[in-house]
């Protein structure tokens, strides 16, 4: 069994991943993921027995202050929430969001010790400078370290004894040092920037939290529906399929529906991306997310609340955390190795140069400043958060991700991959031609073709079938062979609608479904598709961006896929006469181990094909067969939001090695200075606050990308 729990009151990325690995490596828990934007625990265990109290005793032994609960069951956005908190004005002050008047009051308290412990500063600082009285120094700054800091020092002394080493346990050991040491200013200087620090990053996370969750606040929750001729308002999800709804002026609509009365325009960029509004009238299907213009619309349900596309994308968007990338689990591997070796580094510092050099107490003040300087907060919390930043961005641009190593995949690749049908061409086929033969008319052809062909998915059979409309012939014994075409019995003779690739040798006439009864060939039908409008300028924009070949893969015939190729002079390379599995060989035939490939179909014939490549694209939300086999879907069921999901992808890529690189940078100049006793103490705590501050900072930007 798959589950999601809640932990209220982490603030510890460093903890997080802590908690984590002490949670994978306990017997029965799999497939363990914990995000720290939103403090959401995914994991898979077979039994249901006390889950939240074991979890809860692993969270009690890393990071104090941490609750562990249930997960809503309901996609409720807490920004909706109609009961406010009249003391904090939060929409989001509930207990099971980890936010209560206890919390709120607590923050606030901490907020007034510091600022009495900036006035006991500047006082010591004063008095320091003038040179009044040593021990009242000592004293004003003893009081602003113990006001600014002791929430800090309790954290830290647990931490230590827990053997858990983290920024507190850094922090407390390095000002305890300095005050020994006399450094009883520098000691209050630190403190205090340590906590203005930790406030800052603090309300950097905390907002970076709320725009993630934020992208969950797509869909209503209630739905106004038509009983005895009265409108009631009643919860989404007690919404039977075939309920008439009322849709109202500007209101997110909850269910997905059929307009079954009026007019209006509707606002569809939540679930597609595109941002110009669509008409809406009769037989218009609208999905759930979507929000209605000026006019009042009547519908009727098609799906239930937890299929329709609002909860989806909503599920997607969730889901995408747990598959996590490879610079993300190599960060994890770092920060278990990265702390003890700059901790040794410190102690070396303090300790060995004094062997040759003598003054110890100046070198271990310079390995404080390298112990400060050292914890990894900044990559740990920003490179997850700039992933899940990522993610959330290309879904607000109809593009949704099933994790970070999709956008690795992605940013990398240098090849596209696309399926005709429905892909490069509208999807959209129509007869252009029947061709009959023994003395059968059209007409006769097109109902047995249509009889036969009405419960397969496959688009020429769709366009044949929905070219007849009349009423379809009683068959039996239908059968499917992938490639080859469909089979069935009519009056205890067999019927087939086939591909050429039927025939061991090349049939009569070149088509594109064959009609045969009885063993006898009785008719052809040729059909037409239309390339999308928006091909030409999405492979363009793809070449600019770093993609050198596009490769086209069919089941067509050579003939139909030449008038594509006529048509889309930006393609490289063209496969025909396909069957999935020759699919499958072309695509991991020109896999490249450094440059990646991806692909983009419909993700029902080409599964396979979508499963091989490095990252693998569906069109449109229309099956749960897409959205299985898919790495990513294009919601809006076209190509013009893929060289969105390329420059989303790629800027997560550089603001997470930019991340890396500067946390990194900072951390070693301040080692460097101090080794040489050009760094005081306060430097370290803004290469650990500061720093991290600003790679949140950096990372969150992502979800305002503007494309």
């Amino acid at each position: 069994m798959k589950y999601k729990l809640i932990l209220n009151g982490l603030d510890c990325a460093h903890c997080a991943s802590k908690i984590e690995k002490a949670i994978s490596e306990t017997d029965g828990f799999e497939n363990v993921s914990l995000v720290f934007a939103t403090k959401s625990l995914y994991f898979s265990h077979p039994q249901n027995d006390n889950l939240i109290e074991k979890v809860q005793k692993i969270a009690d032994r890393i990071e104090d202050g941490v609750t562990v609960s249930k997960a809503e069951e309901k996609h409720k956005s807490h920004y909706e929430e109609k009961s406010r908190c009249h003391d904090c004005a939060r929409d989001d002050c509930k207990a099971n969001h980890g936010h209560s008047h206890e919390h709120n009051n607590k923050s606030k308290l901490q907020n007034t010790f510091l600022f009495i412990a900036v006035a006991f500063a500047i006082t010591a600082i004063i008095l320091d400078v003038i040179k009044i009285n040593e021990i009242l120094v000592a004293v004003f700054s003893a009081a602003a370290i113990v006001l600014s800091g002791y929430n800090v020092f309790i954290s830290g002394v647990k931490s230590l004894f827990k053997f858990h080493i983290d920024e507190t346990t850094l922090m407390t050991v390095a000002v305890i040092s300095a005050f020994c040491l006399g450094q009883f200013v520098e000691g209050a200087m630190v403190t205090i920037l340590f906590g203005i620090g930790e406030l800052l990053e603090d309300k950097a996370v905390e907002n970076s939290r709320r725009s993630i969750e934020k992208l969950a606040n797509i869909q209503s929750d209630e739905a106004v529906i038509i009983e005895n001729g009265l409108l009631k308002t009643v919860d989404a999800d007690e919404v039977e399929i075939g309920t008439e709804i009322i849709i109202e002026p500007y209101a997110k609509i909850p269910l997905d529906c059929v307009v079954t009365d009026g007019e209006s325009n509707v606002d569809t960029s939540a679930v597609t991306g595109e941002s110009m509004p669509v008409l809406a009238k009769r037989e218009t299907e609208l999905l759930s997310g979507m929000v209605n213009g000026s006019n009042l619309l009547k519908a009727k349900t098609v799906k239930a609340y937890e299929d329709s596309t609002a909860s989806r994308i909503i599920k997607l968007v969730e889901e995408a955390s747990i598959t996590k990338s490879k610079n993300e689990k190599l960060i994890t591997r770092f920060a278990g190795v990265y702390t003890p070796i700059v901790i040794l580094i410190s102690l070396a510092i303090a300790f060995i140069p004094p062997i040759f050099l003598g003054n110890i107490t100046e070198w271990i003040y310079r390995g404080l400043v390298c112990l400060v300087a050292s914890c990894p907060c900044a990559i740990v919390i920003s490179v997850p958060l700039s992933y899940y930043s990522g993610i959330g961005c290309a879904s607000k641009h109809g593009v949704l991700f099933k994790g970070g190593r999709y956008l690795e995949a992605l940013a990398r690749s240098e090849t596209m991959v696309f399926d005709k049908t429905g892909t490069l061409t509208e999807g959209k086929l129509t007869i252009e031609k029947i061709i009959p033969f023994k003395n059968y008319s059209e007409d006769d052809l097109l109902k047995i073709a249509a009889s036969v062909e009405k419960h397969s998915t496959h688009p020429i059979a769709r366009a044949i079938a929905e070219s007849y409309n009349g009423e379809f012939l009683n068959m039996e014994n239908y059968n499917e062979q992938s490639g080859l075409g469909v089979s069935a019995v009519y009056d205890g003779k067999s019927v087939r609608c086939v591909s050429k690739r039927f025939f061991n040798g090349k049939p009569k006439i070149k088509a594109d479904a064959y009609l045969i009864y009885d063993g006898e060939l009785i008719g052809a039908f040729k059909l037409k598709d239309k390339v999308r409008n928006e091909v030409k300028s999405v492979l363009h924009s793809l070449k600019n961006q770093g993609f050198r070949k596009f490769v086209l893969l069919t089941g067509d015939n050579k003939e139909n896929a030449d008038k594509i190729l006529s048509e889309i002079k930006e393609i490289n390379k063209c496969y025909s006469d396909l069957v999935p599995e020759d699919k499958l060989n072309i695509v991991n035939g020109i896999k490249d181990e450094k440059k990646g490939v991806c692909f983009v179909g419909d993700g029902i014939n080409d599964a396979p094909v979508i499963a091989a490549a490095d990252c693998g694209f569906a069109m449109g939300l229309g099956s749960d067969a897409a959205i299985a086999s898919a790495d990513a879907v294009l919601t809006s069921g076209n190509l013009s939001s893929l060289p969105k999901a390329v420059k989303i992808a790629k800027k997560t890529i550089t603001t997470v090695k930019t991340n890396i690189a500067f946390a990194l940078l900072i951390k070693a100049v301040v080692i460097i200075l101090a080794f040489f006793g050009l760094a005081a103490i306060w430097m370290s705590v803004i290469a650990d606050t500061g720093v991290c501050m600003l790679c949140v900072f950096y990372a969150t930007r992502l979800l305002k990308t503007k494309l």
